[in-house]
């Protein structure tokens, strides 16, 4: 039987430095039942380990607890829009909007001036339209939803003609071609892999035809010996048939990227602009915002989608509505773009990375500044490099010190290349580069 005195008392065990910080991971009441759970292992052992042995077994049940749950990280990967990790980072000030509304009660279906029941899109439709230029919008959960709806709005038991060049498939097995079998729709390829011409078009279009289509070729490009057909030149072919023509535009730019240094990225204003009858693209790439689906276009058309009964399954709550009417109201200038966490990190400058670079190297052995290239990610320009600084530690495991990194309270996920440890301090916000050194020369 254990000696019961030389079991540590739980308020010791919470407040030591190793644990307490899991409370703000895992909350207290699950950290003090883990911790109970210890104490009552102690008592009915054979004896009492030493209280560091205590510590670091309380330490791993901790960390299998909050590695079980959705959790913060750092990106240190340098993809500033990293699908895995969440993609877009939210602007707090959105957040601040969100936490309004959602904490209370609120004018969600509700018409202030009016006094009697309203409708849930007004709140970001307006801004919508007034950034893009476009007669009306609609925000469903994400842009497959968006391009579900108006699939089934549109082409059930109808045609939908799509170059072969755009049948993409993206991140978690999503095929573009798979999406139109689901909403009832026939597919009708046009085109080969490298070359499309209007003819191609012209010549499959039959009383059938429901839609015209274009898609975002996502995280890839065909270059060389190329041929397509431009956006306008299919708007002009679906008026002259009475045919609409809608575009995935996945990304969801909203300006023009060349500002950061970037290539051009088609916009959704380009995409209006070309007379598109809907454009649907995601709210958490390019725009900076939470998961949505964004349906902007004429009048017309936006009303038909509306009618769906689908909507209704497909429709965003009041947090996702709030936080992106906030992202969205920041698109007013350059200056309060710059709140939103994306176009914060792409207008870094070198020399400001290259500085904290050097703050964390000379705090942690072995480390050294290194030049970086890092990517925009989410689907959006692939071959585009964003040059940048980090940290590189080359004589180590760099797969054994990149686990302990992710197993720090707050995880700290790098990359490895050529057998060295980076972390790109472009996707890290300045007020993380603690969290940096102290898991560094922690681990």
């Amino acid at each position: 039987m254990a000696d019961l005195r030389a079991v540590p008392a739980m308020n010791r065990l919470l407040e030591d430095p190793s644990v307490a910080p899991y409370e703000a991971l895992v909350g207290r009441d699950a950290l003090r039942e883990l911790v109970a759970a210890e104490l009552d292992r102690l008592r009915a052992g054979e004896r009492v380990p030493p209280f560091d042995a205590i510590v670091q077994r309380l330490v791993t049940r901790a960390q299998e607890h909050a590695a079980s749950s959705l959790r913060g990280t750092v990106n240190a990967t340098g993809t500033l829009l990293h699908t895995n990790l969440g993609r877009a980072p939210i602007a707090q000030a959105a957040f601040d909007d969100a936490r309004a509304v959602g904490g209370g009660y609120s004018n969600l279906e509700y018409d202030l001036a009016a006094g009697e029941r309203g409708s849930r899109y007004v709140h970001a439709g307006d801004v919508l339209r007034h950034i893009t230029g476009a007669q009306d919008a609609l925000v469903v959960n994400n842009c497959a939803a968006a391009i579900l709806l108006i699939l089934d709005t549109f082409a059930s038991n109808g045609e939908v003609v799509l170059a072969r060049n755009q049948l993409i498939e993206i991140g978690g097995g999503f095929r573009l071609p798979e999406v139109l079998e689901r909403s009832g729709a026939r597919l009708i390829e046009v085109g080969t892999t490298n070359k499309v011409y209007l003819h191609d078009y012209e010549r499959v279009l039959s009383p059938r035809t429901a839609l015209l289509m274009r898609s975002h070729r996502s995280n890839y490009s065909i270059e060389g010996f190329v041929h397509d057909v431009a956006p306008a030149q299919l708007v002009e072919l679906g008026r002259r048939v009475g045919v609409a023509v809608v575009e995935d535009l996945g990304s969801g730019a909203l300006v023009d990227l060349q500002e950061y240094g970037l290539p051009r990225e088609r916009t959704v204003q380009d995409a209006l602009a070309d007379g598109l009858s809907l454009v649907a693209f995601s709210g958490d790439k390019l725009l900076g915002g939470p998961q949505a689906g964004v349906i902007v276009g004429s009048r017309a058309h936006v009303a038909r989608l509306r009618s769906n009964p689908l909507v209704r399954a497909l429709r965003v709550d009041k947090v996702t509505l709030a936080l992106l009417a906030a992202t969205l109201r920041m698109y007013a200038g350059k200056e309060t773009r710059a709140r939103i966490p994306f176009y914060r990190m792409l207008a870094l400058s070198l020399d400001e990375l290259r500085e904290r670079a050097a703050r964390i190297a000379a705090q942690v052995p072995g480390a050294e500044v290194a030049e970086l290239e890092g990517r925009v990610g989410g689907g959006a320009l692939p071959h585009a490099r964003i040059a940048s600084f980090g940290i590189a530690l080359r004589d180590v495991d760099a797969g054994a010190l990149a686990a302990q990194l992710r197993r720090h309270v707050v995880p700290v996920i790098a990359r490895i290349d050529e057998g060295a440890l980076l972390l790109d301090l472009r996707t890290v916000a300045p007020e993380h580069d603690e969290v940096l050194v102290t898991a560094l020369t922690t681990a």
